[in-house]
């Protein structure tokens, strides 16, 4: 099988890798983070003028036509960078959810929207009492004329609070876990009804808790009346693009830990030079490197159309994301000592990160769980 790039993709890595290195020292990042946003509007203005938010849409619809390996290249940057801006929450989940089951009116609507850096989304989908279930929904949507009027609660929804536009499930009938009935909704985020509240999370992003009373969804604003499919399909992509900026954030704390061992002196001698470090340097490289291998699996499973198959291959990726980054993370904030627990240093915000990524859409511990119910990685 042939894992290299093509020469289009080549330039799109060297294209994203140079704005991360212009644009994202670390400093620089602070600044961005005290925005009302929680993240520069100019670099997101950068990246639609960079091609970044066109990547995974077709052409027809004023896309690039690219796929989960394009996702990839640009998700490990961005792991390198710990970028803020919500790349993630808007092409990933929200873009998503389009690509997949939204109308054609609906795609010629907003994906230009979304490419020109004009429109963010925000998938409010979580629940307080759901926590990995994708079929827990209480939020209901009843009938009203054509459309629907919705009432609930959504929890933990990625940068819910800067959004534009809202995908919200909501029940159409059935019970409170049952697979089927649910449905997805375009809703404008400052509609009459929706209520929100953010609030920073321990990696430096932001997230909301989503109220929604009486809020109206008129019938060009449904996107599926049976979501759950395709919420669990976009979901395995989403989590394949983690594995991805995981593996980012796991290289960058490797190479500072390294760089450390290197320069800091103990006893008249670099730190590196103790065998024993060296050695926990080591295990840091062989967890990166195993990351690496299954975060390329889950990419190249993501697309596939087997629910079954696809769900096992990112299970398998995501336990071994879990605990590599467990294993680097770790061994990065041990051997900096206790510098690395300051907030002024920046390998523990990559750590921060990494056990968020972790714990979206299921641990590590979720996922074995999950394969060991499934008997085994292969059918």
């Amino acid at each position: 099988m042939d894992f290299d790039f093509t020469e289009e993709q080549r330039l799109l890595k060297e294209s994203v890798d140079r704005f991360i290195s212009d644009r994202y020292e670390f400093e620089q990042r602070k600044t961005f983070a005290k925005n009302d946003t929680g993240y520069a509007h100019e670099n997101w203005k950068q990246f639609a003028e960079l091609g970044l938010l066109a990547i995974p849409f077709a052409e027809e619809h004023g896309g690039f036509g690219g796929g989960p390996i394009e996702t990839m290249i640009v998700m490990e940057a961005f792991g390198c960078g710990l970028v803020l801006e919500p790349y993630f929450s808007t092409i990933v989940l929200g873009g998503g959810l389009l690509r997949h089951c939204g109308s054609e009116a609906q795609k010629s609507e907003l994906i230009p929207k979304i490419a020109s850096g004009d429109l963010r989304l925000a998938f409010a989908h979580g629940e307080r009492q759901s926590r990995y279930d994708l079929a827990d929904v209480e939020t209901r949507a009843k009938k009203s004329g054509s459309g629907y009027v919705l009432e609930g609660e959504k929890s933990l929804v990625l940068n819910g609070d800067s959004a534009d536009t809202l995908i919200v499930s909501a029940r159409l009938s059935g019970g409170q876990r049952e697979r089927g009935g649910i449905g997805l909704f375009l809703v404008d985020a400052n509609a009459k009804g929706v209520s929100r509240r953010g609030y920073p999370t321990q990696d430096g992003l932001r997230a909301a808790e989503i109220s929604l009373l009486g809020v109206e969804a008129p019938a060009d604003r449904v996107v599926s009346e049976d979501a759950l499919p395709v919420i669990e399909r976009v979901v395995d992509e989403a989590i394949a693009a983690l594995a991805a900026e995981a593996v980012g954030a796991m290289a960058e704390m490797h190479a500072l830990t390294v760089d450390y061992l290197k320069t800091r002196k103990q006893f008249g001698v670099a730190i590196g030079a103790f065998q024993a470090l060296q050695h926990r340097a080591v295990d840091m490289f062989v967890a990166l490197e195993q990351a690496r291998s299954m975060a390329m699996f889950a990419t190249m499973m993501s697309a596939e159309d087997d629910a079954d198959m696809r769900g096992r291959a990112i299970s398998a990726a995501k336990v071994q994301i879990g605990r590599s980054a467990k294993i680097v993370g770790q061994g990065a904030i041990q051997l900096h000592g206790g510098v690395g627990m300051t907030m002024e240093l920046k390998v523990g915000h990559y750590f921060k990160r990494a056990t968020m990524i972790d714990v979206l859409f299921g641990d590590a511990d979720y996922h074995l769980a999950r394969l060991a119910e499934a008997g085994s990685l292969a059918a």
